[in-house]
């Protein structure tokens, strides 16, 4: 089976699967008690909290520790915004951002906040100009706006919206899920979510960072652990995997990233010349360096990802948090862009080129048969 679905979960990295096992045996304990096995397994969660901030660009005491992606940015959001009540109550938030962010400005909609939706050009990058206007206005509490985008890998100006947020005093809650380990970390941010599974870590381990001097309060029961930010007992063990995770990637990602980006430039080039009626979606330059998204008309997802299956591709279609639903991505649609025969390609480390030429050579075909069972001929 080649894996091309990188962007839902990157393969358990060999050296996060190795500093998991050596975590297991002596980090079991509670870091938050006194005694050997405990001090123990608390210097390995401040070691890896070290590790992490580092490669983040952020400040030890920044960095906390959540159960998911999707809860740290669930607390970044929530969090922020209650801390901020005084400032205001609106939230604003590019139309494509993750379903996490969406669900998390529904809660603050419901809560009798108001939400101001940024909408996006065809290759899905943020107007900037709209964005800018909209942090200015009276009453914004916080902006949000992605590293890069899940389903088509588009990349957003993060610095320039930063800058605009900075002049307008919101601070800005940048997703890195799709960046962290495979790029350098976006500058101006205030608060920073990412999730360890996407860079080869375990799941089960999220990260929150909030810059020091961003306000900030926990919408949910306080806890003695992780700052107060964040409730339950840390699981050491898979924290220290993802540390050694980001760190080999971070370590590979000049060299790799590139290697990846040359194979997605190739089915970018080659699946419109292989198959008709295709559109390539997302900026075909400012983009992450493993995803791809095409969508072929006649065609839809479903069936094609099934023939890939049988093929011997793990691949995805649409928004990976959607994909068991009816519901046409959100993301697709803001862009304007064909929403169903959608494919996302996402390359993982490693990926081979060979797979990628198996990939074209048997995509065409699958491609015309689906359309003849439908009854299209092209």
């Amino acid at each position: 089976m080649a894996y091309f679905d990188a962007a839902s979960t990157e393969p358990l990295h060999p050296q996060a699967r190795e500093a998991l096992i050596a975590a297991l045996d002596v980090g079991w304990a509670d870091p938050a008690r006194l005694y050997g096995p405990a001090r123990r397994a608390r210097m390995l969660l401040e070691q890896a909290r070290t590790e992490i901030a580092e490669a983040l660009g952020a400040r030890p005491d920044e960095v906390s520790f959540t159960a998911s992606g999707t809860q740290a940015v669930h607390l970044g959001v929530l969090g922020t915004l209650h801390g901020r009540r005084r400032a205001g109550r609106r939230l604003v938030t590019s139309a494509v951002e993750h379903s996490s962010v969406l669900h998390a400005a529904g809660i603050h909609e419901r809560d009798g906040g108001s939400v101001e939706t940024i909408g996006v050009g065809r290759t899905g990058v943020v107007d900037l100009a709209a964005f800018g206007e909209a942090v200015l206005a009276g009453g914004t509490a916080l902006a949000c706006l992605q590293s890069a985008n899940h389903e088509v890998g588009t990349v957003q100006p993060v610095a320039e919206a930063a800058a605009l947020c900075a002049e307008a005093g919101v601070p800005l809650l940048v997703d890195a899920a799709q960046t962290a380990g495979r790029m350098p970390p976006p500058d101006g941010w205030s608060v920073l979510t990412a999730s360890a599974h996407k860079w080869g870590g375990p799941a089960g381990v999220g990260v929150l960072v909030v810059r020091k001097g961003t306000r900030w309060r926990t919408p949910l029961p306080e806890d003695d652990r992780e700052r107060r930010r964040v409730p339950g007992f840390e699981n050491v063990p898979a924290i220290v995997a993802a540390a050694a995770a980001l760190r080999a990637m971070a370590a590979e990602s000049a060299q790799e990233s590139a290697r990846l980006s040359s194979l997605v430039d190739r089915i970018r080039r080659e699946v419109p010349r292989l198959v008709p009626d295709v559109e390539v979606i997302g900026d075909p330059v400012a983009r992450a360096p493993h995803i791809v998204t095409f969508s072929c008309l006649y065609v839809e997802g479903e069936a094609l990802l099934t023939e890939l299956d049988k093929a011997g591709f793990a691949i995805s279609s649409g928004s990976s948090c959607t994909a068991s639903t009816l519901r046409p991505s959100h993301v697709l649609e803001a862009m304007g862009v064909l929403t169903h025969g959608n494919v996302r390609v996402s390359l993982p480390q490693g990926a081979s080129g060979t797979d990628v030429d198996r990939f074209l050579a048997v995509l065409p075909d699958m491609v015309r048969r689906i359309r003849e069972d439908a009854g299209v001929r092209t």
